[in-house]
């Protein structure tokens, strides 16, 4: 019996995606990447902008195709689409066979079972409370690094999101239960761990009533094998002084940190629901690179929010070109229904939406091709991640990179290198948004 997963969304979606492998593996199922092979399908599936929503159900639908050829025995879908619009699904898609909502993933070999003896299967657990995967998870992101999802849901209840309506309150991973999962991904030899939620920033608050994240690095910092330590999701509001001192502190800790601000005009940010303010932004920032000097700085933006004016796009500029980002994303907004933003009048048209967004990019492809062009000349470590076909080359990331999302350094040596392997490198030339370099003798 072969199964396929197709994992949309998010790393974190990505991580509910490695627990059910990993659930799936102890009751004896093997896995394939060919849908035409598949007995089992597995979508878990993502709706946080209309793109990934449409996305979602435009592969659910593909998937259903081969349960009408009768080459599929069972199509089951997970994750946030499953949770926001279980009825319509199993309505209007009579193919699928299984709906599991966003807290009841840990179900997965259960729902299986099931549908394979012919019975239809849903569940939706409140979102209280954390699934029960237990150990193990099978790994698709190579081996040498994994992320670490440190806590489920959020509080925030920004104007634009419906996440806290589908993944739940703020609840943080017990900080000994995330030591063990971090011990055994690198005894399996993971070398970078990055730590991801809907906000890393808040973590242990509702355990422990004070933000603990400090603690945690400060923990995860004394396992062997483990090589760097990279955090996403930080709201910038929430930065506190000994999350600084540990990042500092702690030499596995990369000093690289993600913090999404979306817009820096203080009427838009009051109306996105956000906390912060443009100074306050400001005052973050110059702290953060007054106490770690080569920290690398990556945000996104929404372009486009209901009721920003030219004016308040053209200040969003002048802050990008200010601030000087080392990487940042920009997304146009994207109205999402049972959101206050939907309904909030002065909604702007796509072409201008697209508009500002390719502004905003064009301007940070200048701010990165600087940033590049300052470092050719000096040193950086760099984590190899794969071979350029047909040339002595390797490509890598420096710590200022996260998988996926930012850029690449390629690094030119007649040497075998494999993928996780560290290696110094001299940078020697930039392009728009990734490096060259090549090894230095040691």
């Amino acid at each position: 019996m072969k199964l396929m997963f197709v994992s949309l969304g998010c790393d974190k979606n990505l991580v509910d995606t490695e627990y059910m492998l990993g659930l799936l593996g102890k009751e004896g199922y093997s896995f394939t990447d060919d849908e035409r092979e598949a007995q089992v399908i597995i979508i878990n599936t993502c709706c946080f902008i209309n793109d990934a929503k449409e996305e979602s159900i435009k592969t659910i639908l593909e998937m259903a195709e081969y349960k009408d050829a009768g080459s599929l025995k069972a199509l089951l879908v997970t994750g946030c689409l499953a949770q926001r619009y279980r009825e319509e699904i199993t309505k209007e898609i009579p193919q699928v066979d299984a709906v599991l909502g966003t807290n009841s993933y840990d179900e997965i070999a259960s729902a299986v079972k099931t549908v394979l003896a012919g019975k239809h299967f849903e569940v939706y657990k409140p979102l209280e409370g954390l699934p029960k995967t237990g150990a193990g998870r099978l790994l698709t992101t190579g081996g040498h690094y994994a992320h670490l999802k440190i806590a489920e849901g959020c509080d925030k209840h920004c104007t634009y999101c419906i996440i806290p309506k589908i993944r739940g309150r703020y609840r943080s991973v017990p900080l000994e239960e995330l030591v063990a999962q971090a011990r055994e991904l690198a005894e399996g030899g993971v070398k970078e761990l990055i730590l991801v939620a809907q906000e890393t920033t808040l973590y242990g608050l509702d355990l422990y009533g004070e933000k603990s994240l400090h603690r945690l690095l400060i923990a995860l910092n004394e396992i062997p094998g483990l090589v760097w330590i990279r955090i996403l999701y930080c709201y910038p509001e929430e930065i506190y002084p000994e999350l600084i001192k540990a990042i500092k502190d702690c030499k596995k800790v990369c000093h690289y940190l993600d913090m999404p601000i979306q817009h820096v005009n203080n009427d838009i940010l009051r109306r996105m629901g956000r906390k912060t303010t443009k100074e306050d932004l400001r005052e973050i920032i110059e702290n953060l690179r007054r106490e770690i000097p080569d920290i690398a700085l990556r945000t996104t933006l929404i372009c486009g929010f209901p009721g920003e004016t030219q004016e308040a796009h053209e200040e969003l500029m002048y802050f990008i070109n200010e601030m000087e980002f080392d990487r940042l994303g920009a997304f146009t907004y994207s109205p999402e229904e049972d959101t206050p933003a939907a309904e909030f009048p002065d909604q702007i048209g796509e072409e201008q939406k697209a508009d500002w967004q390719a502004e905003v990019m064009e301007l940070q492809q200048e701010v990165i091709f600087d940033k590049n062009e300052s470092l050719t000349g000096s040193e950086i470590w760099a984590m190899i991640e794969g071979k350029v076909e047909e040339e002595n080359a390797y490509v890598g990331r420096t710590y200022r990179d996260a998988p996926d999302i930012d850029g690449y350094i390629f690094v030119n040596t007649d040497k075998e290198l494999m993928s996780g392997d560290f290696v110094r490198v001299r940078i020697t030339g930039a392009l728009d948004y990734d490096l060259i370099g090549e090894i230095v003798e040691q």
